[in-house]
C-alpha cells in the first residue's frame, strides 16, 4: 500500500467510530473534530492481495481533544505493520473555536470505552 493509504485507513476507522458509536455527523453536527496533529510509523508493508486488519484505541481524552492510535496488521499475522493516529480538537461549527462545553457527553462515553489506562499503556497490542 502507498503511504497515503495508511492515513486514509486511520481517518476511516476513526470517523466510522465517531459516526456509528458517538452519534456525530461530520458535515452537520454542531461540533466536529479538527485534526491538529497526525503521525504514522511503519514497521512492515502490506501488499495486494493481503487483507489489512485495524485496531483502534484512545490514548488521551481531554475536555475538547482526543488522541487516537490505530494499528495496522496483515490478516492472520501478529506483528503490527504500522502504527499511527491523530488528535482531534472538537470545535464549534459556527466559530471554529474549541467547544466551550467540551466533547459532547454521548461521544465522550463512547470514546471512554476505547481508553488505554494503567501501567501497561502503550504496551498492549492494538
Amino acid at each position: 500500500m502507498n503511504n497515503n493509504i495508511y492515513g486514509l485507513l486511520f481517518d476511516s476507522i476513526i470517523n466510522s467510530f465517531l459516526i456509528s458509536h458517538c452519534n456525530l455527523s461530520p458535515p452537520t453536527s454542531p461540533q466536529f473534530g479538527l485534526v491538529v496533529s497526525s503521525y504514522c510509523n511503519f514497521f512492515g508493508s502490506i501488499a495486494f492481495p493481503c487483507v489489512a486488519e485495524l485496531g483502534m484505541r484512545v490514548n488521551k481524552l481531554g475536555k475538547t481533544s482526543v488522541t487516537y492510535e490505530v494499528g495496522v496488521f496483515e490478516e492472520g499475522k501478529e506483528d503490527v505493520r504500522a502504527v499511527g493516529g491523530f488528535t482531534h480538537v472538537f470545535v464549534d461549527r459556527e466559530g471554529g473555536r474549541p467547544a466551550a462545553a467540551g466533547i459532547p457527553a454521548e461521544a465522550r462515553r463512547s470514546l471512554e470505552t476505547l481508553m488505554v489506562e494503567g501501567k501497561d499503556k502503550g504496551k498492549a497490542k492494538l
